[in-house]
């Protein structure tokens, strides 16, 4: 068989690229290995849920307030007014998805990817067996690679592909307690303190029964574990049953190309399509597998390799400005702890609140209130200017 696409990665990016194509009556394979699960706080936005169709049954926990800690230890608790985070557990998510789009119709492939190459009967994906550890090639007309930041595709195929920036994030899956006076079942907290991360944040993140306990870093020599073991301790959670840990490198930037001209085409964290600041991947991910799957469809339509960068102009459309201003953040107070108090002091405005959440539930910038932008923005400047004393509330 010929098929139309190989899809590289079945994570979310890759499975709901597959899932799209599958579904438009295209022939998929998807290739994945079995058995990694990526480090990840889960969270994901009510758009996820209705943009992708999720069950209910996925989402193991529905968030309503989000506490952001200084390092100073204050804590400025935000509501979530007119929505929730909702929680989902990537070892149970990221394999429903795959199973949809092998209901739809692509094919599943085990194993790992080894590299592509082309000759006058076509382009090929050698990858090597997971059951039988022999290697196999599979002939298609397209490529998405969806094989996440350390892209074997994107090093091999794009420009750039090589040089994609990231941090590490590491976490521990534990056994979640009930409510004790450092954790609660319905609240995230997001933990901007140097001794945890100097340059990132930790997180403790409810996921039912279990919870998210981690952090990230670009800095080399950080001793993640110890990190993540102190969160822990400060959180309460020291003793709490450890059940997986994992660590995995999150892009920082979206590349600047996404495509080889030819046959090929980046989606999701092969892409670098992580929300600056924050970090968020699970709803861009997803994102960049449609927007790839729909630039994958006019390419087979048209048979013009061109069609291919449809994808990074469709993301960067309804999403560049958001990253840009979620760089800026960053940038601004991700250097100090002296810049991190500031941010949590800044957390305590309700504009800055309201603003914040309903622009991460409905993945855009809010326009419709004016002055509540130009407050937000005076006193941005106020406090990146030390015009405001640290103990601002």
């Amino acid at each position: 068989m010929i098929y139309d696409v190989v899809v590289i990665g079945g994570g979310p990016s890759g499975a709901t690229a597959a899932h799209d194509l599958a579904s438009a009556g295209h022939r998929v394979a998807m290739l994945d290995r079995a058995g990694r699960i990526k480090p990840c706080g889960g969270a994901i936005p009510p758009r996820l849920i209705a943009d992708f169709n999720i069950p209910d049954h996925q989402i193991v926990a529905r968030i309503q307030t989000a506490r952001m800690i200084s390092p100073t230890q204050r804590a400025v608790d935000i509501p979530i007014e007119n929505g929730f985070v909702g929680m989902v557990d990537r070892e149970h998510f990221d394999e429903f998805l795959r199973n949809r789009a092998a209901g739809s119709g692509a094919i599943r492939l085990t194993g790992t990817f080894e590299k592509i190459e082309r000759d006058d009967s076509g382009t090929h994906v050698l990858y090597r067996d997971k059951a039988s550890g022999e290697k196999r090639r599979v002939t298609t007309k397209l490529v998405i690679g969806a094989d996440g930041a350390r892209s074997g595709v994107a090093k091999a195929e794009v420009p750039g592909g090589d040089k994609i920036p990231y941090v590490i994030a590491y976490h521990e899956i534990i056994k979640a307690p009930a409510k004790t006076a450092g954790y609660d079942p319905m609240r995230c907290d997001v933990i901007y303190d140097g001794r945890i991360s100097p340059d990132f944040y930790g997180w403790v993140f409810p996921h039912g029964d279990q919870a998210s306990v981690g952090m990230g870093t670009g800095i080399d020599g950080i001793n993640l574990k110890q990190a993540t073991a102190d969160l822990r301790a400060a959180s309460g959670l020291s003793d709490c049953e450890t059940i997986r840990r994992e660590g995995a490198p999150i892009p920082l930037r979206p590349m600047d190309r996404w495509d080889n001209g030819r046959d090929v085409v980046l989606a999701g964290d092969a892409a670098g399509v992580v929300a600056p600041s924050s970090g968020e991947g699970i709803y861009y991910a997803m994102v960049g597998g449609r927007v790839a799957a729909t630039a994958a469809q006019a390419a087979l339509a048209s048979g013009k390799a061109s069609d291919l960068r449809l994808a990074r102009k469709l993301f960067m459309k309804d999403h560049k400005m958001v990253f840009r201003v979620l760089r800026s953040m960053q940038d601004a107070y991700y250097k100090s702890d002296e810049r991190r108090e500031r941010f949590v002091s800044l957390c305590h405005d309700v504009d800055v609140q309201r603003l914040t959440f309903e622009a991460y539930m409905n993945k855009k910038l809010v326009r419709a209130r004016p002055m509540a932008h130009l407050r937000i923005g005076v006193k941005n400047l106020a406090h990146l200017l030390r015009l405001v004393p640290q103990a601002y509330v």
